[in-house]
């Protein structure tokens, strides 16, 4: 097809809005569908995994298709909690336009201000559809109104495209339409068509349109707009890309067909019959079935089968594919999300999807024994689907750790598990990576002697250690002069002495940050052994920590909340209950950003907390920052547990 012929957008709106309903009217209207699915039934197209019928409420986001007019439409019906944003971040990357849903009754909710801030950063054109706007007690101008102050002033409804607003917003898109304008003479039909298309298209115009998505109310208003106004691939902006060589150098990429082929990869998808399929935007040139293409990223030549249209989890095959299309591929070897795929001989790389940090931790335990053989990979296979879905293997206190956006999220990602791939999980608080360190010196002998008859067992060995500034680790340094300890036992007291500080002294926790001196000792002739002093360096070591004024320090994370202003009281309150500070502010968009260090512990909850604070209009992101000293009060409740555990495993 011409990609003049063409039109692609997101469906993207506050959970409940509407999308999915939305996108069932469109493709039933264009008669491709035979039936008109419910979201009641679980018949929809786009909901088509067992946990969306089940839940009632999209967690991927799906591929449609229909066609209007000899206009070919693809949509991405995204989800629309904030658990799955991942899902819309990926999506606005392969779209030229974007439909943000409103529920006319419910207004302007968080989701959809969360959807706006990120088509304002992608700098994506939309329209705003107001669904449901046949209820009783829908107040339009009210509605208007608040879209104005909340999203834009130039939200504007297209009823009258003859409006003196939408005349000066389109006036103000174009220099000589502003010059007429402002000489007084009125603007042509063709003139205000153009100037609505150019207005719609640098973002200094978002029209409203209404209806009902249940009912087909405004349907056909909304396909002519999509038709008219949206635009196709061949007028979009040069996309951003880089020279692969030197990725300092830009190397946009225009928008058509007899440029070189170059696509990107913005998803993946697990599916139970085809394996693994990719799903790609083609921005320049053709691709041809049973080819193949450049991998740019992973610098290899990748073989291609098919290529498929998805109609939600329906696959048609199709011959060719070319700039504007959204499609599909499976089994693609070595090619996986943010890929950048070209014509090798004119490479070309897209900046990858940068996905928000997980915001939830869990640790994860299998149920059974069989349960244990399977973990990995199908943890392996969710993480590879979803990038906004992380595992990890803690080395310190050995939990497998799994983390996600949300509870809702990690919810669904330990259904899949016990659906998709027969593992059951229990999930768990994550224990905290502690460490202990000391403040002063100390000098202390460990000495092991034990006789049973036959040979016995004799080490000794003293130790000096000194506490090294943070970050600095363990130092080990062998002072041992005139024989005291022969040359053949210092390895293996320097084994013990180490092996000690993995296990730690006071909680459990490794000892980190120290300098040990070996500085004296004795020895057997007949009794000493590598084992013996093995056993001397670390009783040594685990003496000399405890008259060292030990410490315990705990992770601290660098924390940045998004925030409206009006929550910032309530933030700062709750970082400081959380043993934060708050180390600046800055502004972004209508948000304000919060940066803190808090430590990991305070962190667990945070997420849930967050969302009650902000009315679900918070979210944030945390790395890890440095170790710092926990408060004696904490720190003598953790050592106490520790102790109470201790003696009652000897017991």
């Amino acid at each position: 097809m011409d990609p003049k012929n063409k039109r692609n957008f997101i469906l993207l709106g506050h959970a409940q809005s509407g999308k999915t309903s939305l996108a069932e009217s469109l493709l039933s209207y264009c008669h491709a569908t035979t039936r008109k699915g419910t979201i009641a039934e679980g018949t929809t197209v786009s909901d088509y995994s067992a946990d969306e019928i089940e839940r009632k409420s999209s967690i991927n986001s799906s591929l449609l298709f229909c066609e209007y007019k000899d206009i070919r439409i693809q949509i991405i019906d995204a989800p629309g909690y904030a658990d799955f944003s991942g899902e819309v971040i990926a999506g606005i990357r392969a779209v030229d336009s974007a439909i943000v849903v409103i529920d006319a009754f419910a207004g302007v909710e968080v989701g959809t201000e969360s959807v706006w801030q990120l088509l304002e950063e992608a700098n994506v054109p939309c329209f705003i559809f107001l669904n449901k706007s046949d209820k009783e007690g829908v107040n339009g101008a009210a509605l208007l109104s608040g879209i104005k102050e909340r999203l834009s002033k130039k939200a504007v409804a297209l009823d009258t495209p003859d409006a003196p607003e939408v005349i000066e917003i389109i006036a103000e898109s174009d220099d000589q339409l502003l010059e007429k304008y402002l000489e007084g003479t009125a603007l042509s039909p063709e003139e205000v068509q153009k100037g609505i298309i150019q207005a719609i298209r640098t973002r200094r115009l978002f029209p409203v349109l209404s209806g009902s998505a249940t009912n087909e109310k405004g349907i056909p208003e909304l396909l002519e707009a999509i038709v008219r106004y949206f635009s196709s691939s061949l007028e979009r902006f040069p996309v951003a890309a880089h020279n692969p060589k030197n990725p300092e150098e830009e190397k946009p990429v225009v928008c058509t067909s007899e440029e070189k082929f170059s696509a990107f990869v913005f998803k993946s998808i697990s599916d139970p019959y085809v394996g693994q399929l990719s799903l790609l935007r083609i921005f320049s040139g053709v691709l041809t079935a049973n080819t193949g293409f450049y991998n740019v990223n992973k610098q290899t030549r990748e073989r291609i089968g098919p290529i498929y249209l998805l109609q939600g989890k329906e696959q048609r095959n199709i011959d060719q594919a070319s700039c504007g299309d959204i499609i599909a591929i499976a089994k693609l070897k070595e090619t996986t999300t943010s890929d950048s795929l070209t014509d090798e001989n004119n490479q070309v790389l897209f900046d990858p999807v940068v996905f928000p940090e997980p915001a939830i931790s869990a640790s994860v335990k299998p149920k059974s024994r069989q349960d244990e053989d399977k973990i990995s990979g199908a943890l392996h296979k969710l993480a590879a689907e979803d990038p906004t879905f992380k595992v990890s293997h803690d080395q310190q206190t050995k939990e497998l750790i799994i983390s996600g956006m949300g509870d809702l999220h990690l919810s669904v990602m330990v259904e899949r598990m016990k659906k998709r791939f027969h593992v059951e999980v229990e999930l768990g608080t994550p224990k905290v990576s502690y460490k202990e360190s000391i403040t002063k010196s100390a000098k202390m002998q460990g000495k092991f002697k034990r006789q049973s008859g036959g040979r016995g067992q004799y080490g000794d060995v003293w130790i000096e250690i000194h506490p090294q500034e943070k970050g600095k680790g363990f130092e080990f340094v062998d002072k041992i002069f005139g024989g005291a300890i022969p040359r053949n036992y210092i390895p293996s007291a320097e084994k013990g002495i180490r092996q000690a500080c993995l296990e730690g002294a006071v909680a459990g926790y490794p000892i980190e940050d120290i300098r040990v001196i070996l500085c004296d000792g004795s020895y057997h002739e007949v009794d000493s052994s590598d084992m013996a002093f093995q056993i001397a360096g670390a009783m040594a070591l685990r003496k000399a920590v405890l008259a060292a004024g030990p410490v315990l320090l705990e992770p601290v994370m660098n924390v940045d909340i998004f925030i409206p202003e009006e929550c910032l009281g309530a933030i700062s309150g709750d970082v400081s209950s959380r043993r934060g500070r708050i180390m600046g502010m800055e502004v972004k968009g209508h948000s304000q950003i919060v940066k803190a260090t808090v430590p990991l512990s305070e962190m667990f909850t945070y997420a849930n907390d967050l969302r009650s604070l902000t009315g679900g209009r918070g979210s944030y992101t945390m790395h890890f920052s440095h170790y710092e000293e926990v408060p004696h009060k904490i720190s003598s409740g953790i050592i106490s547990q520790y102790q109470s555990s201790k003696k009652h495993e000897e017991e």
